[in-house]
């Protein structure tokens, strides 16, 4: 299998280019070493972060006017703008 290497620049924080960088020595690696391990664990675990749901909010009424079924953007706007 052919590995490509692509060469980047990110940003971290001071902090924590330190610890990633004691680390390495700790565990007599390489900075990139570091770096590669704990992108793949971030990224095999599911993601904490769930889909966004809207929340359901009925409202009493016959439901959409069936004048606007077939009207597109610009006759719903124009039944707005005579409601208000």
């Amino acid at each position: 299998m052919v590995s490509h290497i692509m060469k980047t620049t990110i940003q971290i924080s001071d902090d924590l280019l330190l610890r990633a960088k004691r680390r390495a020595r700790r565990q007599r690696t390489t900075l990139r070493a570091v770096v590669e391990d704990s992108l793949r664990r971030a990224l095999a675990e599911p993601s904490s972060v769930s889909g966004f749901r809207l929340k359901k909010h009925p409202v009493a009424g016959e439901g959409r006017d069936p004048s606007l079924a077939e009207g597109g953007w610009v006759s719903i706007r124009d039944t707005i703008y005579k409601l208000g």
